[in-house]
């Protein structure tokens, strides 16, 4: 059956491209498309090693001219655009409950007691994160596009179609890929957050929305089925929450009034899609028997009384939905008849459910109005909820303004001691801190601005409020003391963001100090929220250090909640590359230290992974399954706690792997500029990608440079840098000097430990020597060549190393289907890498006058080609 799956997708992918090159010969002639197709032929030669082909690239490249050039990067951009869509479809096909059918099969012959099985489901909490910040490559018109491309290979793979009807699809398809050959693939201009979010928003309206109660649903069977427990009615084991519209770290694009915004049109499309729901139940729900609540609610006269409650419900979300448009637009609607809150949608769905159910109809209960009931659950009349984030030190600097304008002095100056006793001092108050008149400085306003948006909107509306560069207790009650001060007279969530390895390891000090405060305690009233970063921390010690250091802060942090009585719910702050923390959903909670799941899971879903893993309905439920099948499993069957001696292990491992990274990274004189030179970094900047800017400090070198950027740049020339510099040559020096039973005892029994290696055989699959060694052969003036040599001899040796550890004979054996998803787009690839080398350096050649030509659109298509082809940008 694989092998059947395996042949359709290659199958799938030589058909698509052959439509693709139809519509090139259609607009520039046969030539042009044997020309196409010559490159892609010795695009597949180089990529299988053969260096005469590589050569053919190199010197067919040299004699084109920018706009030709141009041309074949959007031809290869494209073919690895349809070869992704090919690959979701197929996935897509497979068996979208093979998750919840192992799990099932798992815990049957665990032969475990219901009651375990019934308290793990009513743990399990699941707050997916939206985040469009890292890279979205794709622009939203392309991406509508390649969504209809994949409805129709769905059809078209149906073996039920007659020839008329196959014919129809396939003019379907050809049309499509057509439009988007003759549409700009790259935006002219940056997408505000305000587009970041209403892309958001659309995933939830074309997938999600679908998924959710199918996938709850699915579950729900398989619990009764099984075991005889039921999810409850109130229970939201699945919700979203977003960060698009509320990141303001870095971010000046993020402003109040875009906060507001946005707010509004997530409940704008919230009534929208409700509308459409309620739409249908009134239209099926004709029935006139019903109990006397819902009798007493709509009087005896009613004939349809399902109807008479649900209609002026509907005509609530119609007014929402409509009034909203125009107060945007600048107009004054009457907002009184406005849906403001989940209980007003709830308690009428909840009350003709039970009324069903009373009068012998649990059948037509549990059918569309129970999806509705579970989309209010999940969703809400808000959508999702928006998490607002800022840095530490825009709060400090509202407390610096007013100390000093009331004359107490400067609180940046003040010790963590005095800030604290200042700051509870202010929360015990009952008189206001900020004057009325108080001028405040422009960035001091915007913050005060912002945390007056969160008093203005409903509780439900929000998630939680991330202080990122938290390193203190004072920075937790800074953030509590400005809410209050604005008006925000419910206790909102506030999690403080460890993210660099300092932090990290400081990060149970800092919470026990808080944790310690009676006022704190009562704040957060048994519930804390930490996040817990993985980009900034792998950037600064490399990532076995900040992997272990996410580990044991965890770990602590777990122990300390225990102690105190404290629910504690861990949001993880993972990037979709292995750079930023990235792990197969599975493997990811697997390798988390035991309790931690207690508290629920939140995870950020960032950039391009939410098309993957969300973008079409079937993708949504079968991730969702893979979600929570396996934090249902680690609560069940938890990961060992690590023996001492493997704590040993490890920990001798991260410190001699993080000096060996910042040894590479913030010691050699020669990394700076060898960057700088050999990757596309300087060129990113120009990409119109997020909304957030590259650097958080314009001025800033290459410490100040994100980690997206930071990973989407090694990822560009295949060296992939970032993911393995210095692991396995401290894996080995360890090992190297500790007891073999030990060692293979670790790799045999840690989830923990084994999931690194597998990390790193992914990242091994991905990079590639030969490509990175072209790439300084073009770029790298002769006196810096020897730090690529160096780190490409490092790679392959770590590579060795890791095959003889693993005792594999090739990298992603136990992967056979990710080995075949990159060996299908890697000939397509190829020529996008040597295409990429000839315009980096025909546009340093430039300089300012490559501005605005086609040498630098075609710049940008091979790094938006790239990126598509490696599946993950930052």
């Amino acid at each position: 059956m694989q092998s059947h799956y395996d042949t359709e997708l290659k199958d799938t992918v030589r058909y698509l491209g052959k439509v693709l090159g139809e519509t090139i010969k259609n607009q520039l002639g046969q030539d042009w498309l044997d020309r196409i197709e010559s490159i892609r032929k010795d695009g597949r030669s180089s990529y299988q090693g053969d260096a005469d082909c590589s050569d053919k690239l190199k010197e067919t490249f040299k004699d084109m001219s920018d706009n030709e050039l141009l041309t074949v990067g959007r031809a290869f951009a494209q073919f690895l655009n349809l070869g992704n869509i090919a690959e979701q479809e197929y996935n897509s096909a497979l068996n979208v409950d093979a998750p919840l059918d192992d799990l099932f099969a798992h815990l049957e012959k665990a032969e475990l007691e219901k009651g375990n099985i019934e308290k793990a489901v009513s743990k399990l909490n699941i707050d997916l994160v939206l985040t469009a910040h890292p890279t979205e490559v794709t622009r939203r018109t392309l991406i509508h596009k390649h969504k209809e491309l994949a409805r129709c290979l769905q059809s078209i793979h149906q073996e039920t179609l007659n020839d008329s009807e196959r014919t129809r699809v396939e003019t379907r398809i050809a049309d499509l890929i057509s439009q988007a050959w003759h549409t700009e693939e790259i935006r002219s201009v940056r997408p505000t957050p305000v587009d970041e979010a209403r892309w958001g928003f659309s995933v939830i309206e074309n997938s999600l929305w679908e998924a959710v109660p199918e996938f709850l649903r699915e579950m729900d069977d398989r619990l009764q089925a099984d075991y005889g427990v039921s999810l409850p009615l109130d229970a939201a084991p699945v919700s979203f929450s977003s960060w698009m519209g509320g990141d303001r770290d870095g971010n000046p694009n993020v402003t109040s009034d875009i906060t507001r915004q946005v707010l509004l049109l997530a409940r704008k499309r919230a009534a929208k899609l409700f509308a459409m729901d309620l739409d249908r139940l009134q239209v099926e729900l004709s029935m006139y028997d019903c109990n006397d609540a819902l009798r007493a609610e709509v009087g005896e006269d009613a004939n349809e009384p399902y109807r008479a409650i649900l209609r002026p419900l509907l005509r609530r979300f119609i007014k929402t939905r409509d009034g909203i448009g125009e107060y945007l637009a600048g107009g004054s609607p009457d907002q009184r008849d406005w849906v403001t809150s989940n209980e007003e949608l709830l308690d009428t769905l909840l009350l003709c459910y039970q009324s069903l159910c009373d009068c012998g109809m649990q059948v037509v209960a549990d059918g569309m109005l129970l999806d509705t009931i579970r989309r209010a659950r999940c969703f809400g009349v808000h959508l999702l909820r928006l998490d607002i984030r800022q840095d530490s030190e825009r709060h400090a600097q509202v407390f610096s303004e007013i100390t000093r304008y009331l004359g107490l002095g400067d609180y940046a100056q003040w010790s963590e001691a005095d800030k604290q006793a200042f700051l509870l001092r202010e929360l015990n108050s009952k008189r206001p801190l900020f004057p009325e008149k108080w001028d405040a400085s422009d960035d001091v306003r915007e913050v005060l601005d912002t945390c007056r948006v969160i008093a203005d909107n409903s509780e439900t509306g929000f998630g939680i409020y991330i202080i990122s560069m938290a390193s203190e207790a004072s920075d937790v009650m800074a953030v509590q003391l400005l809410l209050r001060e604005s008006g925000v007279d419910w206790p909102m969530p506030v999690a403080p963001l460890f993210e660099t390895l300092d932090d990290l390891n400081n990060s149970p000090d800092v919470m026990r100090k808080l944790l310690s405060i009676d006022w704190y305690r009562g704040y957060v009233n048994g519930q804390q929220y930490v996040m817990i970063g993985y980009s900034d921390s792998a950037k600064d010690a490399g990532a076995l250090a900040a992997g272990w250091a996410q580990y044991e802060s965890q770990e602590a942090l777990v122990a300390l909640a225990e102690e105190f009585n404290v629910r504690l719910t861990l949001f993880h702050g993972r990037g979709g590359t292995i750079g930023r923390g990235g792990l197969p959903a599975h493997a990811a909670i697997h390798s988390q230290p035991p309790g931690s799941l207690d508290g629920g899971f939140r995870v950020t879903e960032q950039g391009e992974t939410i098309r993957y893993k969300f973008g079409m309905p079937k993708l949504a439920k079968r991730s969702l399954g893979i979600y929570a099948s396996a934090i249902i499993e680690a609560m069940l069957f938890p990961p060992p706690a690590p023996k001492q001696e493997w704590r040993d292990l490890i920990s001798k491992m991260a410190a001699q792997g993080r000096d060996n990274y910042r040894a590479t990274v913030r010691k050699d004189e020669d990394f700076v500029p060898y960057f700088r030179v050999a990757t596309p970094e300087q060129e990113l900047g120009k990409l119109p990608l997020g909304s957030r800017p590259a650097k958080r400090k314009p001025t800033g070198g290459i410490e100040s440079l994100r980690a997206i950027p930071w990973i989407f740049a090694w990822a560009q020339t295949r060296l992939v840098l970032p993911s393995w510099l210095g692991v396995m040559r401290a894996i080995d020096k360890v090992k190297s000097e500790s007891d073999e039973k030990v060692v293979s005892e670790m790799f045999a029994e840690w989830p923990f430990y084994r999931s690194r290696l597998s990390m790193l055989d992914m990242v091994f699959h991905k990079a590639d020597p030969r490509i990175s060694e072209a790439y300084d052969a073009r770029l790298v003036p002769d006196d810096l060549k020897h730090f690529g040599e160096a780190l490409r001899d490092e790679l392959k040796q770590s590579i060795s190393s890791l095959l003889e550890l693993t005792k594999h004979k090739e990298i992603m054996e136990d992967d056979l289907q990710g080995r075949e998803s990159m060996e299908i787009r890697a000939a397509y690839l190829q020529p996008l890498h040597y295409l990429q080398i000839e315009l980096l350096d025909r546009v340093r050649k430039a300089g300012d006058d490559a501005q605005n030509t086609a040498l630098e659109q075609a710049m940008m298509v091979t790094i938006a080609g790239i990126a598509i082809g490696m599946r993950n940008t930052g």
